[in-house]
C-alpha cells in the first residue's frame, strides 16, 4: 500500500483571497478555496518529500462574502544577491526603498470563510526504506491533533492566517452550505514538470455545498 487513509481538516478564517490569474493588476479572489492552496495547508502541517497530498473534497461551511479593500503593495522584488555581494567585495547596493515602490491597490477578498478539506497522500520515489505510510499517517495526526505546523497556514495571502483542526474519521462532519453552481474554470494547481511551472485549471462545480476533486480533469 502506498496511499494514506484520507484525513479531514477544518479550516478558517476571517479573510481569504486565491486570486484569479487572469486579474493582472487587481487582486480578485475565486469564490471559494482552490486546490492548490488547500494543498499548501496540509503540507505546512506535514510535507516530506516522501509523499505528495491529494486534495480529494472540499466542502463549503459558509456562505460566499465578499470584502473590497485598498491596500498598500510593493511593487518590486528584492534582487537576488550577486557574487560580488557573497564575496563581501565591493559591489551596488541591494536596498530596496519602500516608498519609492509603493503602489496602492483594490482587491476584492472573501470573508468569513469556512471549509473542510478532505485529503489522502501518496508514496514518492524519494522514500526511503524505512519511510512508510503508517510512520506519516501518525505523524500528521499528532500534529494535526495538537495544533502544530511547520509554518503558518494562509489563505492565499500570508497575511490571512487559517485556524484548522482535525476532524477524525469517527466524528460527525459539519453540514455543508446547500447550494449546486458551477463555479467555471479554476486554477487547480501548477506543473513543475517543465521549464517553467505552467498552471492548471479544471472545471469546478458546487453540489450542495461540496466540490468532488477525486476524478477531475485537468487542462493546462
Amino acid at each position: 500500500m502506498n496511499r494514506s487513509k484520507p484525513f479531514r481538516l477544518r479550516v478558517s478564517g476571517e479573510n481569504a483571497c486565491f486570486t484569479r490569474p487572469e486579474m493582472k493588476v487587481e487582486r480578485v479572489s475565486y469564490d471559494v478555496i482552490t486546490p492548490s492552496a488547500a494543498r499548501g495547508i496540509f503540507e505546512a502541517i506535514l510535507w516530506k518529500p516522501a509523499i505528495k497530498w491529494n486534495i480529494l473534497q472540499i466542502d463549503v461551511l459558509k456562505p460566499v462574502k465578499w470584502e473590497s479593500v485598498r491596500r498598500n503593495e510593493v511593487g518590486k522584488k528584492m534582487g537576488k544577491p550577486s557574487a560580488a555581494h557573497m564575496a563581501g567585495g565591493r559591489h551596488k547596493s541591494m536596498e530596496l526603498f519602500i516608498e519609492k515602490e509603493r503602489q496602492q491597490r483594490a482587491g476584492l477578498f472573501l470573508r468569513d470563510v469556512a471549509y473542510v478539506v478532505h485529503a489522502d497522500f501518496e508514496m514518492t520515489t524519494k522514500a526511503g526504506d524505512d519511510e512508510t505510510v503508517t510512520k506519516f499517517e501518525q505523524m500528521f495526526l499528532r500534529r494535526a491533533s495538537q495544533g502544530q505546523c511547520f509554518q503558518q497556514p494562509y489563505f492565499g495571502c500570508r497575511e490571512f492566517p487559517v485556524d484548522f483542526e482535525l476532524i477524525e474519521l469517527k466524528d460527525e462532519l459539519p453540514e455543508p452550505i446547500q447550494e449546486t453552481r458551477d463555479l467555471g474554470w479554476m486554477l487547480y494547481d501548477l506543473d513543475y514538470r517543465g521549464k517553467e511551472p505552467m498552471p492548471q485549471f479544471f472545471h469546478a462545480e458546487l453540489k450542495n455545498g461540496s466540490i468532488d476533486l477525486r476524478n477531475v480533469e485537468v487542462r493546462s
